[in-house]
């Protein structure tokens, strides 16, 4: 008996690997691995660059190096560093305004779905008003006004990214609200704190961490747009957006500067939005038996 519950274990891990999107899985593991390890994985300084060796193509092209794998900008700052440490950057960024806004919005979807009437009127109209702004001019004014800085593009970002939490969680309380563990919590007298906290917080859990898996995609290309504009990421700190402004006008004689950023931006992206497709398959009753 023990041996046939170990086969079974075994072969129930197995199938929980194959159905794991391996290639999104891979990448979220280096990007992961990137953003600690940073210091031991770059082979240079990502900020300090040798005007000797500006716009060296890639090592496997001519005129390359083994010492730049991937080329130097027109700083003479190794690419393979500065993509590295952009990793950690956008990491890092998506990490902390996910965690803002999306507590912000979580909240205040909670109170809208529980309460209702002019509490959830006008929080939905500050969510009609926040997802009706055109986002990108927004965080350009906002973040024109306020400077290029780490922290303000956090706060930036949180700022137009809680709505969708907001929305979202606030359609999954209408529902739950109306249960019977609800209304036994109420006649119990339990306050209307402690429903939320307790009995209906744990219950849209599932949806609050498919939604912020699908959204660090939308963050990192947000950043790195702003960024591309000149108003995310300050130079001379290593940021992907930025890596592929400042290539932009050696796209022809230097095409490696913003194609390794740009090609990291678009992996990390679509191995985030495969991931979250998985996951809320994964996390979705009806989904996981189909």
């Amino acid at each position: 008996m023990a041996t046939l519950a170990l086969r079974q274990s075994v072969g129930l891990l197995g199938v929980r690997v194959r159905k794991l999107p391996l290639l999104s899985t891979l990448i979220l593991v280096v990007l992961l691995l990137d953003a600690i390890l940073a210091p031991v994985i770059a082979p240079h300084d990502p900020t300090e660059g040798a005007l000797a060796a500006k716009l060296r193509p890639p090592a496997w092209e001519t005129g390359g190096s083994a010492e730049n794998l991937l080329g130097t900008d027109r700083f003479g700052r190794d690419i393979l560093s500065r993509v590295v440490y952009g990793g950690r950057v956008s990491l890092i960024i998506s990490l902390l305004a996910i965690l803002a806004g999306g507590a912000v919005g979580v909240a205040l979807g909670l109170l809208s779905g529980y309460f209702g009437g002019w509490v959830d009127a006008l929080i939905m109209r500050l969510v009609d008003l926040a997802l009706s702004l055109p986002m990108v001019l927004l965080c350009v004014i906002v973040a024109f006004i306020l400077g290029p800085s780490f922290g303000n593009i956090i706060l930036i970002i949180a700022l137009v990214l809680w709505a969708r939490y907001a929305r979202q969680i606030r359609a999954e309380v209408l529902t739950i609200r109306e249960r019977d563990f609800v209304a036994l919590a109420k006649v119990a007298g339990c306050s209307p704190l402690y429903i939320m906290a307790v009995h209906i917080f744990p219950n849209v859990l599932n949806t609050v961490i498919v939604l912020s898996t699908l959204q660090v995609g939308w963050v990192i290309l947000l950043e790195a747009t702003l960024s591309f504009l000149g108003v995310g990421i300050p130079p001379p700190t290593a940021a992907w957006g930025l890596m592929v402004a400042e290539g932009r006008q050696f796209i022809v004689s230097a095409w490696w500067i913003s194609f390794f950023p740009g090609l990291a931006i678009l992996l990390t992206c679509l191995a985030f939005n495969l991931f979250g497709d998985w996951l809320r398959d994964r996390l979705d009753p009806k989904l996981r038996q189909v």
